[in-house]
């Protein structure tokens, strides 16, 4: 299981898109609006994306109303 630390830029208009941080972190930028889950939704299928595993490997760990999360990938 990896452990993954993500900075989530809801609404962006640059997304989506996942850059990788020297400190190992991601940043995510996606364009769903952060209401209603939406943009964990969005940054769960940007990590499977960059990661190129399934979606349902991803579960989010903590964080799901802040911008700063962590997610687990199995």
């Amino acid at each position: 299981m990896k452990i993954v630390r993500v900075v989530v830029k809801p609404g962006s208009k640059k997304g989506p898109y996942v850059q990788l941080e020297s400190d190992g972190s991601l940043i995510v930028c996606v364009r769903e609006p952060a209401l209603e889950g939406k943009a964990n939704t969005a940054v769960i299928k940007e990590l499977a994306n960059y990661f190129d595993v399934p979606k349902s490997s991803i579960k989010l760990k903590s964080g799901s109303a802040g911008k700063y999360k962590t997610f687990t990938i199995q």
